[in-house]
């Protein structure tokens, strides 16, 4: 009798990871274009600064490059406040899950416009 073998990871797994990756990649995109055009990074406090539509504005920026903002702040909190383990983890798993999201919001967007297969 023969045996199949059964892939080690799931297509699933696989196109998780690839829009999780994505998603961090888009974040990455955003805030780095943000900090070619204004030369600081973006921050949420976006959202409690300037006219009312700048801070309507920043609410597109923000929602997608929120896991690179997310790190980067959770990153510097450890090295600055020495932050504890738990809250760093914690952050971690919030900036991938909504890279996640957004990866996959993203490569949803690519597929429904036949750009990618």
């Amino acid at each position: 009798m023969l045996h199949a073998t059964l892939p080690a990871i799931s297509p699933e797994t696989i196109q998780s990871l690839f829009a999780l990756a994505f998603g961090f990649a888009v974040a990455g995109t955003c805030a780095s274009g943000f900090r070619l055009a204004r030369n600081h990074f973006p921050s949420f406090r976006l959202l409690e600064t300037g006219p009312v539509p700048a801070r309507f504005a920043a609410v597109p920026l923000l929602i997608f490059s929120a896991p690179f903002i997310i790190m980067r702040n959770t990153l510097r909190g450890v090295r600055i406040e020495r932050r504890r383990f738990e809250f760093v983890m914690i952050a971690t798993v919030l900036a991938g899950f909504w890279s996640l999201m957004s990866g996959t919001f993203f490569l949803m967007t690519l597929r429904a416009a036949g750009l990618l297969a």
